[in-house]
């Protein structure tokens, strides 16, 4: 019989809260060298599995890992998530003590940081059990340090603006068109939370999450790093951007003690915002918190209708630990989250855009899973190529971007002294 473990960490990670109704059962597979060998199907093991994200998608590797196990019943699956500043803080702690998860939900903005120092399995060494035929070549370079394979992607997004047409519907505002100048968002905004009288707001300060700013600087041809690994922007530059949001963090968004109250729900999940930007994948997420309200997705704004801005972002992917004790089960595992159909068809594009041919083909594309393939087809003239690697310390640098953001919205601290603190924070942490 199956049995696995889900536990839920909250943001001190002590607070743990069951999302499934599977028994609990099993102890760690993680310590220890890498195992290596021939690998026994009739041997009993459990491994760690982690990831960030919502009930929803708990809720979707629950199910995942149930069938998993039809087929591999001696591999016991102890999973655990929690919100996304708070998940690599935990692995932070892991990795300083040798005890990161077995299998994990993996980004590649982590990718130097985990795979240069020798703390994530080339997956070479386990090719007999993962499949890499089933990826583009462009999409499995995502997942690789030098040449070396440490991590796969589990689909690919590209940025968006989501929007609730019901509630634009009660405010009686047309929704938003998608890809026009920013101050034209920023005026529709307005207008969304102006027709409401405040219930509503047009959005959030679009200035604190870095991917806009990255949205920025490749419309004007640049990036947020260079190939070198140093900043790709001036203090010039980011202070104009956070400027740039003064007007919507002045009553035009929702404020941010607002969104203090409700985190990790966001504006838009809870209802507050009629707009947000983020990532084409998150579509499924906002249906599950926001009661399957009718959303919508359009291309994010520009500065330059001809500029290839965008990009397929495959940053959501899956590796294994060097620490792994059973590296042939967490490959087994592994492989099942990113090439089974059956992944194909719990999870749709709530993972991104099924990144394996042989996991599309498990995809049933209707509903919102038809609307996110229907999204990336319809920005597919402003795709262009992927940004350099992420430098290490790349969490750190968007962790210091969105806590400096979420400042500016409580009126802590000044653009100016946002700005310098950016830079201070950013040298050492590119230096180290």
């Amino acid at each position: 019989m199956f049995h696995s473990r889900i536990k839920r960490f909250g943001l001190a990670a002590a607070a743990i809260a069951a999302v499934s109704a599977l028994a609990l059962t099993g102890c760690s597979g993680t310590s220890g060298d890498s195992g290596g060998g021939s690998y026994d199907p009739d041997e009993k093991v459990t491994l760690t599995f982690t990831w960030w994200g919502n009930d929803d998608r708990a809720d979707r590797y629950g199910q995942l890992i149930e069938k998993f196990n039809e087929e591999y019943p001696n591999i016991t699956i102890e999973g655990s998530f929690t919100d996304f500043p708070s998940y690599w803080e935990k692995r932070q702690t892991e990795a300083a003590g040798g005890g990161l998860p077995d299998v994990w939900q993996f980004s590649d903005t982590y990718l130097r940081q985990y795979g240069q120092p020798g703390m994530l399995l080339d997956l070479a060494q386990v090719s007999d059990y993962v499949d890499t035929s089933t990826f583009e070549d462009a999409l499995l370079g995502t997942g690789q340090l030098d040449g070396t394979q440490f991590s796969l992607p589990t689909g690919y997004s590209a940025w968006s603006v989501f929007q609730n047409d019901d509630l634009l519907g009660e405010v009686g505002v047309a929704p938003y068109e998608g890809g026009t100048s920013p101050e034209e968002y920023d005026d529709w905004m307005k207008s969304v939370t102006d027709a409401s009288g405040g219930t509503v707001y047009g959005g959030t300060d679009v200035t604190q999450r870095i991917q806009n700013f990255e949205l920025l600087l490749r419309q004007e041809g640049g990036n947020l790093f260079t190939e070198d690994g140093e900043l790709g922007f001036d203090e010039d530059q980011l202070r104009d951007f956070w400027e740039s949001g003064a007007a919507v963090r002045d009553g035009v968004g929702v404020p941010q003690s607002k969104l203090e109250e409700i985190t990790p729900t966001s504006g838009l999940g809870a209802k507050l915002t009629a707009s947000e930007m983020t990532w084409s994948n998150f579509l499924g997420g906002y249906l599950a918190e926001t009661g399957d309200a009718t959303l919508s997705m359009v291309a994010p704004p520009t500065t330059d209708d001809s500029a290839k801005d965008l990009y397929r972002q495959a940053g959501l992917q899956m590796a294994i630990s060097k620490t792994s004790k059973h590296p042939e089960a967490a490959a087994i595992f592994l492989d099942y989250v990113v090439n089974s159909p059956e992944a194909g068809e719990i999870f749709g594009t709530t993972l991104g855009f099924p990144a394996s041919s042989s996991k599309l083909e498990g995809a049933v594309l209707e509903g919102a899973d038809k609307q996110v393939a229907d999204y990336l087809d319809s920005v597919a003239d402003r795709i262009g190529d992927a940004p350099p690697v992420p430098v290490v310390g790349y969490g750190s640098i968007e962790q210091t971007f969105w806590d400096l953001g979420k400042s500016l919205g409580l009126g802590a601290i000044s653009v100016d002294d946002a700005v310098t603190q950016f830079f201070d924070e950013a040298d050492v942490i590119l230096a180290g």
